[in-house]
C-alpha cells in the first residue's frame, strides 16, 4: 500500500520542487512547462513517459503546442505520495539536461 503524504512532508517536497505547485481542490501538485515548440515538447514528453512507465506511475497532463501541464498525484491512496515526488524530480532533470 502506498502512504499518502502527511501535510509537513507534503509542504516540505513542495518546497524542494522549484517550479511544481499545489492543486487547488486536489491532493496533488503540478508544473507548467513551455517549449520552443511542438517537437521540444513532445520530445520532452516521451522521455517523461518513458521513465514513467519504468516507475510504473503515470501523470495526468496535457499538450497544446509548445505548452505541456503535468499533474501528479497517487491515486492508490488518493493523493500526494512519495511515488509523485520521485517523479516530479526525474521530470525536474529531464527539464536540466535539455535545458529547460
Amino acid at each position: 500500500m502506498v502512504a499518502k503524504l502527511t501535510a509537513a512532508e507534503r509542504s516540505a517536497a513542495l518546497a524542494s520542487l522549484p517550479g511544481w505547485e499545489a492543486v487547488d481542490g486536489r491532493d496533488a501538485i503540478r508544473r507548467k512547462v513551455k517549449f520552443a515548440d511542438f517537437n521540444a515538447a513532445w520530445g520532452f514528453m516521451t522521455r517523461v513517459a518513458l521513465l514513467a512507465d519504468k516507475q510504473d506511475h503515470h501523470p495526468e497532463w496535457s499538450n497544446v503546442y509548445n505548452r505541456v501541464e503535468i499533474l501528479l498525484t497517487t491515486h492508490d491512496c488518493d493523493g500526494l505520495s512519495q511515488r509523485d515526488v520521485k517523479l516530479a524530480q526525474a521530470i525536474d532533470r529531464i527539464l536540466t539536461e535539455s535545458g529547460n
